[in-house]
């Protein structure tokens, strides 16, 4: 009987939260938090679905075709998607699924199962050339995203299938670097406020492009991949006051996320810099887009009064995480005051390599 193991990493967004649905790039990387996805081929026609950590089960029949998918399920539009690939299971699997990443956190806890899954149904079933790092990220997108109409982007697929710290162009050029800085001193804290994800990203998504599509009307040159934030001020003018703040975010985001692009390209990493990098983009998160909550408000100054050089909240908002930058030998002193101000959990993350998978052939 076959038997897999599908690993795949959290993942903390470092620069261009809120870019990725622009068509903006982003620089994320994967963490040393997984999702370990072990299944046993069994002599049924059904995967037999556990997921103790969240107390669910599921029963899939393997050659049962379903159009209507209901809402956020993952497992079925996956095995859709993949039919289009000409992956088609042949067999059925007992399927065991848990993770230490913090679910509902804004670590990317979801799409990380999905991409385990994607993984574990290529390798069982697929072909070698769709077993790569970008097919299996590719498809898992389509699987969590496209299936649904849903307002995400490709960040969190592709960060967590390629691994390493990755700068990725979103837009209708899309493209991506693995970037091979050695960062250090990079801490995740958990407020324990459930982030809100589909509903706030939609708003903001909506809002952002209201704002664009209107500065495009009274500027028909304008691209929004060529702006700059000297030119800020006179889109602005043609905007109404509720839309400005959305566009405002789009422009200087991106502007610190080109900045932080070239640090990261550099032989010797500035840490410094970074971390204020970061929190010029926590600003425009938080004073702009206006996704945080007080609990993260309190982390992040709790986190720069104890010495970090940068902290920002990490994912959709409303709630979830924050991301540390911590000088070296503070990390401990960091995430002792991060907890007194009342953090759910706080932890040291180091860069990890990325979706994996392994199998071993068993006899009965």
């Amino acid at each position: 009987m076959k038997k897999f193991t599908s690993i795949a990493p959290g993942r903390t967004c470092l620069f261009g939260d809120h870019q990725d649905y622009l068509g903006l790039p982003i620089i994320a990387c994967a963490i040393n938090r997984h999702i370990t996805l072990n299944a046993v081929q069994n002599n049924t026609r059904f995967f037999q679905i556990d997921l103790p950590d969240i107390h669910k089960k599921r029963n899939i029949k393997i050659d049962e075709e379903i159009l209507e998918l209901e809402k956020e399920d993952y497992f079925q539009s996956a095995l859709n998607v993949l039919k289009r690939y000409n992956c088609i299971p042949t067999s059925g699997y007992d399927v065991l699924i848990t993770g230490t990443i913090p679910i509902n956190a804004g670590t990317s806890s979801s799409s990380a199962v999905i991409v385990a899954w994607v993984q574990f149904l290529i390798k069982a079933f697929g072909t070698a050339d769709l077993l790569t790092s970008e097919k299996i990220a590719q498809i898992a997108y389509e699987a969590e995203v496209l299936e649904f109409n849903a307002p995400g982007g490709k960040m969190d697929q592709y960060s967590i299938g390629l691994g390493n710290i990755i700068y990725l162009e979103t837009g209708e050029k899309f493209s991506y670097q693995v970037l091979k800085a050695p960062l250090t001193g990079l801490i995740m804290a958990e407020s324990g406020v459930p982030k809100e994800t589909l509903g706030l990203l939609k708003r903001l998504k909506t809002n952002s492009w209201d704002a664009i599509n209107e500065v495009k009307s009274n500027f028909p040159n304008f691209k929004l991949e060529d702006s700059k934030l000297e030119d800020l001020q006179k889109y602005l003018a043609v905007l109404n006051d509720n839309l400005k703040p959305y566009f405002e975010a789009a422009v200087g985001n991106f502007e610190v996320t080109k900045k932080a692009l070239i640090e990261f390209k550099k032989e010797e990493l500035n840490m410094i810099k970074i971390g204020e990098l970061m929190n010029q983009h926590h600003h425009y998160l938080k004073n702009l887009l206006k996704i945080t909550v007080p609990k993260i408000d309190a982390m992040i100054n709790t986190a720069l009064k104890a010495g970090a050089l940068g902290a920002k909240i990490v994912g959709s908002g409303g709630g979830g995480s924050i991301a540390v930058l911590s000088p070296k030998n503070k990390e401990k002193e960091i995430m002792e005051a991060i907890l007194k101000a009342s953090a759910k959990d706080v932890y040291h993350v180091s860069v990890d390599e990325g979706a994996r998978i392994f199998e071993t052939n068993e006899s009965l």
